[in-house]
């Protein structure tokens, strides 16, 4: 394949990979110099010693931040990542959103609801081989979908079901025994390490052009930039990431979204419960969504920085959404039109009203509605504004930097705009 090809998919152009290109999205990895935590996840690790590779690629290669999507939760930016593009051209916009022609609430995790193709099936379209390991299973058939499977064409699978494997549904068998790691518990670091063992293993055997590797947050949640366990988790991932640089890969790093402390002093969660807030003012018959909702929540509780609320008919929603915005801790409210204006998102999966909680604070339905039993710690979690930076790092020197730069042009920058090796 002529290395002066192009691929064009949802509006834009991607040059061939001149080398296997592994993009990899480190979920919940709060950058450095963006909030009140102190410095991020990479840079204290970098500090610390534990990130040999990065602390050298930061020196020669490229080391910036960008912006996620808004709502800054998992499904909409892998998406956003993969396809290029906002979740208004994509559709997925949140882990979980309300169906309102069926009346019923939905995990965004069925292909069904993609609306764009991704960058990895207008690759395969165009000759190239692909190579997708995600930690969690939630976002596999998202990230598959319309791929020709096989280990000649493509693979996909998930590190929660690796011993589950097949030709037919993931292009591959034996992964397990060919990584010689048990399959992890799907709260663990050892999930997203997984991942990564697996990129390396593929990488030394069936060397994809394109290779996409998601991680999961599970030690974001729980613990801060600068910690020991954080520090051996990016160290970990340093070394893997090291290891696919010496196979030759340009190696690409971004995040789905940062995250933040939402505890008081006491430790207990900071939590808005929008629910009997919208009752006080009357409103009876509200349907609150969170879309930070998803199939693994002990670690957060459901509790994010972001909510879309669906108002009964008649209701005044200018009124509703000057009384919340009123309330300590809430930073943003808008009516639907203003919020898929600014954020980008679809405007038949978003309610009437959505609400952006402060950096330290997070929202939810109603105290009944959560179990915060699996909160050991004080909580940490994203969705917000706050937590809308992320690392966009490459191996290679950029020839082009922009200051508008989105975690979803990732691909497009690792592409088309480094210099050469």
């Amino acid at each position: 394949m002529s290395e002066n090809r192009t691929v064009r998919v949802n509006g834009r152009e991607y040059d061939w990979p001149h080398a296997p290109l592994v993009v990899v999205c480190v979920d919940g990895s709060e950058p450095g110099g963006v909030g009140a935590d102190g410095d991020g996840y990479i840079e204290r690790a970098i500090e610390a010693g534990a990130m040999p590779f990065l602390a050298r690629v930061r020196e020669s290669g490229t080391f910036v931040t960008a912006d996620c999507v808004v709502p800054s939760f998992t499904n909409p930016n892998n998406l956003s990542i993969v396809t290029g593009r906002p979740p208004a051209v994509h559709g997925i916009c949140g882990n979980f959103y309300y169906d309102s022609a069926a009346d019923t609430e939905v995990m965004m995790n069925d292909p069904a609801l993609l609306r764009a193709p991704t960058i990895f099936r207008a690759f395969q379209d165009a000759g190239a081989t692909v190579a997708i390991v995600t930690a969690k299973d939630k976002l596999r058939r998202l990230l598959g979908n319309g791929l020709v499977l096989g280990e000649g064409r493509a693979v996909c699978f998930s590190s929660e079901k690796a011993d589950q494997v097949t030709l037919d549904e993931n292009g591959i068998e034996g992964i397990v025994e060919r990584i010689g790691m048990p399959v992890p518990d799907v709260y663990s670091a050892e999930l997203s390490e997984f991942a990564f063992a697996a990129g390396v293993e593929l990488m030394k055997t069936m060397r994809p052009d394109l290779m996409y590797l998601s991680t999961t947050d599970y030690i974001q949640h729980k613990h801060a930039p600068g910690t020991p366990v954080a520090n051996a988790f990016y160290a970990m991932m340093d070394r893997y990431l090291g290891e696919l640089d010496e196979l030759g890969a340009i190696v690409a790093l971004t995040a789905d979204h940062g995250m933040k402390a939402k505890s008081g002093d006491d430790g207990e969660p900071n939590v808005i419960y929008l629910e009997p807030l919208v009752e006080n003012l009357g409103v009876d018959g509200a349907r609150v969504i969170l879309p930070i909702t998803d199939p693994y929540v002990v670690h957060h509780g459901a509790l994010g920085g972001f909510a879309t609320i669906y108002l009964p008919e008649g209701a005044d929603v200018a009124a509703v959404a000057r009384a919340i915005g009123d309330h300590d801790g809430i930073e943003l409210v808008l009516d639907k039109a203003a919020a898929c204006e600014r954020f980008e998102l679809p405007g038949d999966r978003i309610g009437d009203i959505v609400v952006v909680s402060r950096t330290h604070h997070v929202l939810g339905s109603a105290p009944d509605k959560h179990d915060l039993s699996g909160l050991t710690e004080p909580l940490r979690s994203h969705g917000g504004l706050s937590e809308q930076r992320v690392p966009f790092v490459v191996n290679r020197r950029s020839t082009h930097v922009g200051d508008a730069l989105r975690n979803f042009d990732i691909f497009h920058h690792a592409l088309n705009h480094l210099e050469a090796a």
